[in-house]
């Protein structure tokens, strides 16, 4: 697109909920020139948070790109989620970002959603500056910022600048490289102007930048010589090896500022040129060939070079029932132009490009070419998905797409019409395209159709975007705990079948014994006929009777799992006997011996992983155990603790808001399988008493 791959950026915005991400994204904007009057998310009118279920929470839901040049260097910047709920979009931002802005509270410091987004931003090495934001309200405190992220996230923060005032007297910086006084100017312009440094923050200035210095040279061995050597060392010095130690992530680079009034928002954008990573930068991605193991297969390595051949990553889908499908992708390697032919890799379809995108907010705007470091957006593709690689046709390459995150909340959901329920498959398999931590599916047990994501808020601004783009009205209610069955005892019992009505008459004749088996081990069918007397074309209709009498127990209706079924014993008639009377008379004998092996109702339980402020941790423990949850263990982390527990599923299908209201938002959790476990006497009646109510 005309610009040296040297002066590209991706970058992405990140922090906690209401850190001020969208807030700062907005700023930039405004001071490259894009826009002429900054977006606001109180007002309504971000260029970012545009989605109406954005606007009615005044929150980022989803991540959205943006585009802007500023001295030489064109930049991607990805505005993304913060709130615990939709942090799976935020990770697959990461996917494609080469660094990161991290915002910092001046205020609150560094949250647990902010250390979970440090952690995914470690595992794509992505290179990162941070912003203390809100440094012109009460309390603020910048270097009490850079404590809480060296404590919490364990990194080292390097002061880059030194706050002139603090709170509502805070009115500049001094910028610690140059030694020079910036003063902004308070009209939102982002303007300022230079001045020496004050005669009372000269010593506190000189004593930061010796701290930085020494931080800045061990980066670059020949620098850090001349520095023991004591030389002076000169500005471009200090700033390539700045530029190297963000680069390898040996420290973070910290500026302060306030994002709502802009100041020293375009001091922070020098430093997106100067620190972080271009393509060239974050060098060739690996990949592999289709149908190979990542791990063990052959690596394919694509370098970012526009004459290279063509390979990109699908990152991000959005859909519009009115004018279809974007698929937004990061260019990886190669070029392309509309009448490009390229090919889905993870499928196999061909494609041919008739329109490239860049993206700009809710807006797109038509671009002749697109080619190695670019982010942009094609339509029309036909079976493309979230996750897919698009490449040249004659060089094909895999890139690892994201996984489906786990999900914490599920509802049963049903459409509130029959012109509704018609359209609510459709309509949710099209918002699962858009959103990697929705998950739609129909229970095999419970026969419920069940709605499951990243918390109460997720799901329910889903709900609302399935019926403002779809026009799908839905019920949610708590979904059915999926119990089983199973015995302690066991018992030899006959099922016999015997019917005469004229002409032929039915006859089956067995005899079965029902043992347990191992918690897991399912269902084992045993055929111990001797001599013939059942003949053997009817043991599959014996065993087929008895799974199918399975699947509804004796005391509930339950599904029976951990049964061993012994066939002992039978007879047959050489007229009557067939394969439906032998199958009836053993769900007849199965259905009589569970009821005497002493049968029982099993729940499942699951594995909990729970991370909570510290001072929640004694509440969460509490509350844990009086869900009949047994704690696995506690160990505390930076800021945090994390505890691991043993919990019935049916203790904490509505935890996710729950957890939230007990921790104000900062508690996070997952959750999988684990087992089943018999139901405690005292509760097993009300299962079985509410299960047969709900038959």
């Amino acid at each position: 697109m005309g610009i040296e791959m040297e002066k590209k950026r991706n970058i992405a915005v990140i922090a906690h909920g209401g850190a001020g991400k969208t807030t700062l994204s907005e700023a930039i904007l405004l001071c490259s020139g894009v826009t002429q009057h900054p977006g606001s998310v109180d007002k309504g009118n971000s260029h970012f948070d545009y989605e109406p279920e954005e606007k009615k929470r005044k929150i980022s839901i989803s991540s959205a790109l943006h585009h802007y040049r500023w001295k030489g260097h064109d930049v991607n910047i990805i505005d993304t989620p913060g709130y615990s709920n939709f942090l799976a979009e935020t990770r697959g931002s990461l996917r494609v970002a080469g660094g990161a802005i991290v915002i910092v509270s001046a205020i609150s410091g560094v949250k647990v959603a902010t250390e979970r987004l440090w952690n995914y931003a470690d595992e794509h090495e992505i290179s990162r500056i941070a912003f203390v934001n809100k440094m012109d309200r009460e309390r603020a405190g910048f270097f009490r910022a850079i404590d809480d992220m060296e404590h919490v996230l364990g990194v080292r923060g390097v002061a880059m600048q030194l706050p002139i005032g603090t709170g509502p007297e805070f009115k500049g910086v001094v910028d610690l490289l140059s030694m020079k006084a910036y003063y902004f100017k308070n009209d939102t312009s982002g303007a300022f102007d230079t001045k020496d440094v004050p005669e009372d923050l000269s010593a506190e200035a000189e004593r930061l930048r010796q701290t930085m210095i020494e931080c800045i040279v061990e980066s670059d061995d020949n620098l850090l010589e001349k520095y023991l050597d004591g030389e002076v060392l000169e500005t471009e010095e200090l700033t390539s090896a700045l530029r190297e130690g963000t680069l390898t992530r040996k420290f973070v680079p910290v500026f302060a500022g306030s994002a709502s009034k802009n100041f020293g928002v375009n001091l922070l954008m020098d430093a997106v040129n100067t620190c972080l990573p271009s393509p060239v930068d974050k060098g060739a991605i690996k990949g592999h060939a289709k149908g190979t193991d990542p791990l063990t297969g052959e690596i394919i390595e694509r370098e970012p070079d526009a004459s290279a051949p063509f390979s990109a990553l699908v990152f991000k889908t959005h859909i519009d029932p009115y004018t279809g499908k974007l698929s937004m992708l990061r260019i990886y390697s190669g070029t392309i132009t509309p009448g490009s032919q390229i090919i889905n890799v993870n499928t196999g379809t061909k494609e041919k490009i008739s329109h490239i995108y860049l993206l700009e907010g809710k807006d797109i705007k038509e671009t002749p070419s697109a080619c190695a470091g670019d982010i942009v957006a094609l339509t029309k593709l036909k079976d493309t998905c979230t996750g897919h690689t698009l490449s040249a046709v004659e060089a094909p390459v895999v890139f690892d797409g994201e996984p489906r995150p786990a999900t914490v909340l599920s509802y049963a959901i049903e459409g509130k019409s029959k012109s509704d329920e018609d359209k609510l498959s459709v309509a949710l398999s099209k918002l699962m395209e858009e959103d990697m931590a929705l998950d739609f599916r129909r229970d095999k047990q419970t026969k419920e159709f069940v709605i499951a994501g990243a918390g109460q808020m997720h799901l329910e601004a889903s709900i609302d975007k399935l019926q403002r783009k779809y026009h799908c009205e839905v019920e949610l209610k708590a979904p059915k705990t999926p119990y089983k069955e199973t015995i302690r005892g066991t018992a030899r019992v006959q099922g016999k079948y015997k019917k005469q009505s004229g002409g032929h008459g039915q006859y089956g004749d067995t005899w079965l014994e029902l043992s347990p088996l191992a918690r897991g081990e399912g269902f084992r069918f045993v055929n111990s006929i001797k001599g013939g007397v059942i003949p053997r074309q009817f043991i599959p209709a014996v065993e087929k009777g008895v799974t199918e009498a399975m699947e509804a127990g004796v005391l509930a209706g339950f599904p029976v799992v951990d049964v061993k079924v012994e066939l002992v014993d039978g007879s047959f008639h050489s007229v009557d006997s067939s394969e439906m009377a032998f199958k009836i008379a053993a769900a007849m004998g199965f259905r009589d011996a569970m009821a005497k092996c002493n049968p029982v109702i099993l729940e499942p339980l699951m594995n909990m992983k729970i991370v909570v402020p510290a001072e929640n941790l004694g509440d969460v423990i509490g509350d844990i155990n009086s869900r009949r949850g047994k704690i696995l263990g506690a160990e505390p982390t930076a800021g945090s603790q994390t505890i691991r527990a043993l919990v019935p599923m049916a203790e904490v299908v509505t935890y996710a808001p729950e957890l939230r209201g007990m921790t104000g938002d900062r508690g996070m959790f997952t959750m999988e399988f684990s087992h089943y476990e018999k139901v405690p006497s005292y509760l097993a009646q009300k299962v079985i008493t509410a299960a047969k109510e709900g038959a």
